[in-house]
């Protein structure tokens, strides 16, 4: 293993090491607009160019490999002098409109200006005029003038995605990134060329005008499109700009997790957090006189444990049915396990529906099990037959149904939902099963709370509170807790994460930023 000294400090890197990985072995920042650690290696925006002790010029750091003894200045007079002079080669044909750029405030130009920027400019000519804002695809904008050519988009469609949209067309300073004829920017990872894009040369058609990124804050989450549990971080404004109609949540980025989804994140996560926002349960609703009204939580919860009591007094256990989802935490399916089995007795319960639909998946990222958790499910034991506790409802035997999140919107679940005794329904939106219950308990989305999931390969992964609980929602761990008191158990827990410490005899703090294998265990406290 060579030892090589940048700034000053040393290091120990494996053979093959770049200058620029060694560097941030050291917390050495290296400005860089070409270099992703995704992507092959490209060095054509000479902005890494560093000085090397004992070789006549500069070198790039992104491609020169880290040999014993090599002595590295990232901070030279020369160095300084190469980062201003790339800058203004970059910008004499880049337009002056970041006023109304979306990338202003996130932009990789703009910050290494600011820090190296040649300001007495030595260009006097007229701007090179390109095609400015145009769509190349349903989720992406292209603005040529802007770009600097890093080919960062381009090497992603031809490594990582393997479908060769983009290229680099025309020579020189003509030299433009566009579509291949006859091509659209359609694939499923279309998203991550503006993620990777160090300007505002690519831009989200959905975000774009609707907000400056300086009044985003962001907080670290789990997709929950799918299986897999990409890593993510949501940028929200929590004031819901607009009023009552107005979203909170902007966007969705990739977060960096190399056992799960690497830098990386599909169209279908990205893009499918509207639910967060659109058509919620904003408050606790009950039946009367064959339609659902807004009620209190004393109300409702009240009516929803009197309820319970009742079915288990005249009928016993066995005339409880529940329904848990995949969708809920784990520290949510092991509360629904303690108080319906443990607890209660409950024998019928499940949580898979079987109706549902398997979408698209392929051999990257995306699964076809659209629920972020069904591995937790699983894990928790609700393994009941869904398909038998819905026959047993519709034939009266199940008296009191709780559902959790399913839209049973199947002829034959429609139906037996119909003809149960009391239907509780408690998820964020409105679906086929809410619009049949007696008693709707309106929930937070996972954006509203802490917990953690379960991915398809045994993974746990936090997510973080990003938003307040919408209007009078509330997160299902409280309701739960709330509903178990009024049934007599008077529950201890105050936090999701004394649910996650009693599951797996560790806080939050020690689940790691990556997460962990469910294997990896510790004494249950």
């Amino acid at each position: 293993m060579p030892t090589i000294t940048i700034d000053g400090q040393s290091v120990n890197v494996p053979a093959g090491t770049t200058i620029i990985q060694a560097a941030e072995k050291l917390g050495i920042y290296i400005p860089r607009y070409c270099y992703h650690p995704g992507l092959p290696v490209a060095g054509s925006c000479r902005m890494c160019l560093v000085e090397v002790e004992k070789l006549p010029k500069l070198q790039i750091a992104c491609h020169t490999a880290a040999t014993d003894g090599m002595n590295v200045i990232t901070t030279s007079a020369p160095v300084q002098q190469a980062r201003r002079a790339m800058l203004e080669f970059l910008l004499i044909n880049h337009p002056l409109d970041c006023p109304v750029c979306d990338q202003s405030g996130e932009c990789d130009l703009q910050n290494f200006y600011m820090e190296f920027g040649q300001y007495d400019s030595h260009f006097l000519e007229n701007k090179i005029k390109k095609k400015k804002a145009y769509p190349i695809g349903p989720h992406v904008i292209l603005d040529q003038e802007r770009c600097i050519l890093c080919t960062r988009c381009t090497r992603f469609c031809e490594h990582v995605t393997k479908t060769h949209e983009l290229g680099v067309f025309q020579r020189g300073n003509r030299s433009v990134i566009d579509l291949h004829p006859g091509k659209v920017l359609d694939n499923q990872y279309s998203g991550n060329v503006i993620d990777i894009c160090p300007v505002g040369a690519l831009l989200e058609r959905d975000f774009r005008f609707q907000c400056r990124v300086w009044y985003l804050g962001t907080q670290e989450s789990i997709c929950t499109g799918c299986a897999r549990g990409c890593n993510t971080s949501i940028h929200f404004n929590q004031l819901r700009p607009g009023g009552r109609m107005g979203r909170r949540v902007y966007r969705l980025k990739p977060r960096f997790n190399p056992y799960v989804n690497k830098w990386w994140l599909c169209d279908e996560g990205r893009f499918g957090y509207r639910f967060i926002d659109e058509d919620r349960i904003e408050a606790p609703q009950l039946r009367r006189q064959g339609r659902v009204a807004g009620t209190g939580w004393k109300s409702v919860l009240d009516e929803v444990s009197n309820a319970i009591k009742s079915a288990l007094e005249k009928f016993g256990s066995s005339s409880i049915g529940v329904i848990a989802s995949p969708q809920l935490s784990n520290e949510e399916l092991y509360l629904i396990q303690k108080i319906f089995v443990e607890l209660m007795g409950v024998e019928n319960i499940g949580f898979s529906n079987p109706w549902e639909q398997h979408g698209y998946q392929d051999d990257f990222l995306v699964r076809a099990d659209k629920n972020p958790n069904t591995r937790g499910a699983e894990l928790a034991g609700l393994n009941g037959d869904v398909r038998a506790i819905l026959e047993k409802t519709a034939s009266g035997e199940i008296k009191v149904l709780y559902v959790f999140r399913h839209g049973f919107s199947n002829p034959g679940a429609r139906d037996a939902l119909k003809k149960a005794g009391y239907l509780i329904f408690q998820g964020t939106n409105w679906n086929a099963s809410a619009a049949e219950a007696h008693a709707v308990l309106a929930a937070a989305t996972h954006a509203e709370k802490d917990g953690t999931f379960t991915n398809f390969e045994g993974r746990i992964q936090r997510f973080k509170q990003a938003l307040l609980p919408l209007e009078d929602s509330r997160p299902d761990v409280e309701i739960l807790i709330d509903l178990a008191r009024r049934l007599g158990y008077p529950l201890v827990y105050l936090t999701p994460e004394d649910l996650f410490m009693e599951w797996r005899g560790k806080s939050y703090d020690d689940l790691g930023a990556f997460g962990e294998p469910v294997e990896v265990t510790a004494a249950p406290v």
